[in-house]
């Protein structure tokens, strides 16, 4: 490769922090670019009068960072491809070009591309003045975030956070309400300005909420987050709800929870889970987040277990729910369509045949009807059989063969009871009227589960309206009759109830 740049770092801002060699190499190069002349140390190479150009005309023909960052790694990379063998081109950037320096990244994806060789020499970088200034070993746990692409969910409270490319108040205000999905709003923070360069350096501590009021933001700009083992600042992150479930597993621990088993869980389990659909049911939204809760703690203690087993853990059932929504979804994820709800389910059904081949299972030897959980209610178990078995073929014509169905079912119970027939044979004629019942529900697109549902719902309300005309009346059942209860539930039916 003939043509060849070298990147070097102007370090955190202080002159007598650079070191000799980058010193020598911005004296000796045939052409030095900055990134930007708003740098303490470019300063220097003012007195010094060391001649170089600044890309600062890009920020200002540019509306969006990625933009600036592509067309000045694109410039020095044309300008290093057109210079000869013995051009010694510098490109000059704050800090140290391998922190928080993303066209030193786009340069070292692209150079090899276009047979540059690019060289990277360190500096100072602002974190090596951030863990002086500021006061913290970043062996303690540390984590270094970047400001414009903060999210809640990356912050870690028991780490010390830095977070830099803090620019401008407006930055700060949109770090403040991410930091606020985890932290009070009275939570110290630092505020850094210029960490090490003396006479400009300024750290400021504030309370959360007044962050984006301190002035000064600019390109040497950070905010720092103490960290944090406290509690209530932990609460919200599943690290700590995976912690508090192994302790309460662990010897030291809670007797009952260290006693369950996946077997002694299961009736909880299932008991949760109709719990969150009451909460479905009644729209309630502060009941549904509790529910929830206790229906991730069943999941949590079933993956506990087996992390004690050494079977798996619940990182790892996250894992494989990512990779199944991932390859489920090629429609998002991948190179497929699907305009609709029906065009995606067929996508679903598709790779979920092709996970099976990939297992060594081959669908065409499996039963059309496997798949269906054994332990099903019996309404939603007869729903998804009939679902699978009218895919091939196997079903009705139109609404009318279904009810005659009905009609065939109903008379057997009726003869099943009129003839005093055994209770098993009563019931089969039962479930049969059932099931037969069920097939209605898929032709008009309706959940049977759902439906009765809505229909207990509705029998709860009419019934307490009875209950309550009762108990106005200061009567009870015993004191009332048939007719008169259902006088009030007609009632209660001409009021909607």
């Amino acid at each position: 490769m003939s043509a060849s740049l070298t990147v070097v770092g102007l370090g955190s801002g202080d002159p007598d922090q650079l070191t000799i060699g980058i010193m020598r190499k911005l004296q000796q190069a045939t052409q030095v670019y900055v990134r930007t002349k708003e740098h303490p140390v470019v300063r220097l190479l003012d007195e010094l009068k060391l001649p170089y150009t600044s890309f600062d005309d890009v920020y200002e023909a540019r509306d969006a960072f990625h933009e600036v960052y592509e067309e000045i790694a694109d410039r020095l990379m044309t300008i290093a491809g057109s210079g000869t063998s013995d051009t010694e081109i510098i490109y000059a950037v704050p800090g140290h070009p391998m922190v928080a320096e993303a066209t030193v990244q786009i340069l070292k994806e692209r150079c090899p591309e276009r047979e540059i060789q690019l060289t990277v020499l360190g500096g100072e970088s602002f974190l090596d003045e951030a863990f002086i200034r500021l006061g913290f070993d970043p062996i303690e746990g540390f984590q270094l975030l970047d400001a414009s692409g903060l999210e809640s969910r990356l912050i870690q409270p028991q780490l010390h956070t830095v977070i830099g490319q803090v620019y401008d108040m407006f930055t700060a205000s949109d770090v403040k309400l991410s930091l606020m999905d985890i932290y009070p709003d009275d939570y110290l923070v630092v505020v850094g300005h210029a960490l090490g360069v003396s006479g400009e350096e300024q750290i400021v501590r504030v309370p959360l909420y007044e962050l984006d009021r301190v002035e000064g933001y600019g390109n040497l700009s950070l905010i720092y987050v103490p960290k944090s083992d406290e509690d209530e600042h932990r609460v919200r992150t599943f690290e700590r709800l995976h912690e508090i479930v192994s302790i309460l597993r662990s010897p030291e621990g809670c007797p009952w929870d260290r006693e369950q088993t996946h077997q002694t869980l299961r009736k909880h389990l299932i008991e949760e889970t109709y719990e969150v659909l009451e909460t479905i049911d009644e729209d309630d939204p502060v009941h549904m987040q509790e529910e929830l809760g206790d229906l991730l703690l069943q999941i949590m203690l079933h993956s506990q277990i087996e992390e004690e087993l050494g079977s798996f853990n619940v990182y790892d059932v996250i894992a494989s729910l990512n990779e199944k929504l991932l390859f489920r979804h090629p429609h998002v994820f991948g190179e497929r369509t699907a305009g609709n709800a029906e065009a995606a389910l067929q996508n679903w059904e598709q790779m979920k045949a092709e996970e099976k081949r990939r297992k060594g299972i081959d669908p065409s030897e499996q039963s059309v009807l496997d798949g269906i959980p054994r332990d099903l209610p019996a309404l939603m178990k007869a729903y998804k059989l009939q679902k699978k078995a009218a895919k091939v073929g196997f079903d009705w014509e139109d609404l009318d063969g279904v009810f005659a169905k009905i009609d065939e079912e109903l008379a057997e119970l009726k003869e099943a009871i009129t003839e005093g027939q055994d209770l098993q044979s009563q019931q089969l004629e039962l479930g049969d009227v059932l099931f037969a019942v069920t097939n209605v529900a898929r032709f008009i697109h309706s959940d049977p589960e759902e439906a009765l549902s809505l229909t207990n719902h509705k029998f709860v309300r009419r019934f307490q309206y009875i209950e309550q005309k009762l108990k106005s009346l200061g009567k009870t059942f015993e004191e009332s009759d048939l007719a008169e209860m259902d006088r009030y539930w007609n009632e209660a039916k001409t009021l909607n109830k």
